[in-house]
């Protein structure tokens, strides 16, 4: 996996963006033992070696379990610019980061699975955790920027299925558990606007879709990648709807790099998709194609209809692809198609 997800470092640190900003500059990375933090503590220390910023970038590593976060990063060559800090996100608190000049903050558990086994947990880091880490960064002297890892689902239930611009904006009923999410980061914004608003912080918010890679796991709960985890154990697909609802997958690299493309060259307090409109799929139509990637294993999708036991809480989406033309105004484009980027990733995890 590590030469896998060194390319893909190598990738975002060549796009061609303002990285001399972070020269030197103390970034706060939360959720840098997950999925996307991991990938953007990685390119930060990765920088410097690949000539990207004068001096090291020097990553905070904000993570529940400290122990575990080393073990994931132990094998990166940048390690030695890396330092960890414990906390719960969870926590009402404001968390003492000392000065720092960036937080990116991605720290969320994204996959429904966790929407009814702990809506509380999924809730507090966006609702909660938001707000401290934008009053720590509040207190630095020399504070310059803020990474709001927003959603997808903030646009709740839009009627039709046009593809959704950064304006679109449908309704959640917030009595319902699956709301969590959905609410959560709709505050995390609105408190990123509010600080920008009453004490100049300057904050950025992007709203990811569907982003796939090496580092989801198995027990991630969302479809694609339990279709991949399937393909990748030489297991049929077992498909448990009719496969029509659509969705636009993204592999991690273009996201990451779109994170960046924001932070270093977007405007503050303006939302941005991040995703791969030209990598829409239906799930049908993704089954097919991860069986087809590896025609040695013979897999094939199979039909089955079973309850659900994983308190697994679906979108009601039949369609849920976005317009990119703000991102892509910025100079960005995603270079990944859903096969070169399926494959990397169940190769990465082989």
């Amino acid at each position: 996996m590590e030469a896998i997800v060194e390319e893909d470092v190598r990738a975002i640190a060549a796009r061609d963006l303002g990285w001399e900003r972070l020269a030197g500059c103390r970034v706060v990375v939360t959720g840098a033992g997950g999925f996307l933090g991991s990938y953007l503590v990685r390119t930060l220390m990765a920088l410097h070696r690949l000539g990207r910023v004068s001096r090291p970038v020097r990553v905070v590593a904000v993570v529940r379990d400290i122990e575990r976060a080393k073990a994931r990063f132990a094998s990166v060559a940048d390690a030695a610019t890396l330092e960890y800090l414990h906390w719960d996100l969870n926590t009402i608190a404001v968390p003492d980061l000392g000065e720092v000049q960036y937080i990116l903050h991605a720290a969320s558990q994204a996959s429904p699975r966790f929407y009814g086994s702990d809506p509380v947990g999924t809730l507090l880091p966006n609702a909660v955790g938001t707000p401290a880490l934008l009053e720590a960064l509040r207190r630095s002297a020399d504070r310059r920027g803020f990474l709001f890892v927003s959603s997808s689902e903030i646009y709740g239930a839009i009627a039709g299925e046009a593809t959704l611009a950064e304006t679109n904006y449908g309704t959640v009923d917030p009595t319902t558990v699956r709301a969590c999410y959905a609410e959560s980061k709709r505050i995390g914004e609105t408190a990123c606007v509010a600080w920008q608003h009453q004490h100049g912080i300057p904050c950025f918010i992007v709203r990811p879709f569907h982003t796939y890679g090496p580092g989801l796991t198995p027990q991630d709960g969302r479809v694609f990648a339990d279709f991949a985890f399937a393909v990748r154990d030489g297991m049929n697909i077992m498909m448990n709807s009719d496969g029509g609802a659509r969705r636009a997958f993204c592999y991690v690299s273009d996201a990451v790099a779109g994170f960046f493309t924001v932070l270093l060259a977007g405007a503050a307090a303006q939302p941005y998709n991040v995703a791969n409109p030209a990598g829409e799929l239906s799930v049908m139509e993704l089954a097919d194609l991860l069986v087809g990637l590896f025609p040695e294993k013979g897999l094939r999708v199979e039909r089955r209809f079973v309850a659900d036991e994983k308190q697994y809480l679906a979108s009601t989406y039949s369609r849920l692809v976005p317009d990119v033309r703000r991102l892509q105004a910025l100079g960005w484009q995603a270079a990944i198609t859903p096969a070169a980027g399926f494959k990397r990733m169940i190769e990465a995890h082989q």
